[in-house]
């Protein structure tokens, strides 16, 4: 009778799901090639041991323990070829987790030219000696309207 029931229990038991809380996310997961990722990743009940993950779009990076996760930065080589990347976790106690990183490659703008007397100009040629000179102007247009306004004043006086 209780190899029966044993067998039963054992037959019906449903089986435990290894790695129930292992997961792996990186941190923006759509990055420019050359720009730092982060990653946050759980080993279920082994977070306080450090852990592997690995990808093409950076190679191979030790996660370390940090306040219940395990945690790690990694910057993405300035040459990756555009595309989307498999990150794979994989545990000290064998369980593995993965997700996907999007790389993007894109040119980076590059300056435009210096050109006018606006504040991208790099040189301070004709913008600056306008400036000077129209400040000038309005001083000498304001010294005559004083002086001028004054005579007036006087030969009415008379």
């Amino acid at each position: 009778m209780f190899t029966l029931v044993a067998a039963f229990v054992l037959g019906t038991a449903t089986p435990a799901r290894a790695g129930e809380n292992t997961f792996v996310e990186v941190t923006p997961n759509t990055a420019q090639a050359g720009t730092r990722v982060n990653i946050r990743a759980s080993c279920d009940t082994a977070n306080n041991q450090q852990a592997s993950v690995q990808s093409d779009a950076f190679g191979r990076v030790v996660v370390r323990p940090d306040n219940g996760f395990l945690t790690g930065s990694v910057t993405i080589p300035g040459g990756k070829e555009p595309g989307d990347y498999p990150v794979n976790l994989r545990c000290p106690d064998g369980n593995t987790a993965q997700t996907t990183l999007t790389v993007l490659n894109m040119a980076q703008p590059s300056k435009g030219p210096a050109t006018g007397g606006g504040g991208t100009a790099g040189d301070r040629g004709a913008g600056s000696l306008l400036l000077v000179g129209g400040l000038a102007v309005v001083a000498v247009v304001a010294g005559l309207g004083v002086f001028g306004g004054g005579r007036r004043r006087a030969g009415t006086r008379s």
